[in-house]
């Protein structure tokens, strides 16, 4: 095979699934610069090992598994300073401020405080809109663990951006 036969299947790859793996990488990074570097990993590792890729219909997953343990290794290497802006005696949260305590980056500052597992979960299913069989086959879980992992996520999420709601009384 010449070099630029070689080429073609990773450029099918790239032209199909980048822009869906700088989504995912960002959602799970926080950082687009780190999405950039991870999406780059992903397509790297793809080139060097095609060849293990046998059924090009599960190539999305294949990737999406590239990102996330690129991202693992990212974040045993580097310890994140842990974001925080509690306050000694926070003031109570109204409804008019819930808008401004929801913009994107406060929901990415707290997606970057959940546990890996959790936080894939639900880029997959709330950024991606992807079902629950599909993010069990991407993640390689079964559908229970990703019906858990969605409901345990955004409990955690809920107690990060509505800190005083959280345990308030049910939900009108």
């Amino acid at each position: 095979m010449t070099g630029s036969q070689s080429r073609q299947p990773l450029n099918a790859l790239i032209e199909e699934h980048s822009e869906f793996l700088y989504r995912f990488a960002y959602r799970l990074s926080g950082s687009a610069a780190d999405a950039e570097d991870l999406v780059q990993q992903a397509f790297l590792t793809a080139h060097a090992k095609l060849d293990q890729l046998r059924e090009a219909d599960k190539a999305r997953a294949w990737l999406i598994a590239v990102v996330r343990n690129a991202h693992r290794k990212s974040c045993r290497r580097e310890r994140p300073v842990p974001f925080s802006t509690v306050l000694s005696n926070p003031e109570p949260v109204t409804e008019s401020d819930l808008e401004q305590l929801l913009s994107a980056e406060s929901v990415q500052e707290a997606l970057n405080e959940l546990p890996e597992e959790f936080r894939a979960a639900l880029i997959l299913y709330y950024f991606d809109d992807h079902s629950y069989k599909d993010i069990a086959e991407l993640l390689d879980i079964p559908i229970g663990t990703v019906m858990s992992r969605l409901s345990r996520g955004k409990a955690q999420l809920r107690e990060r951006l509505l800190p005083d709601f959280a345990n308030s009384g049910p939900r009108k």
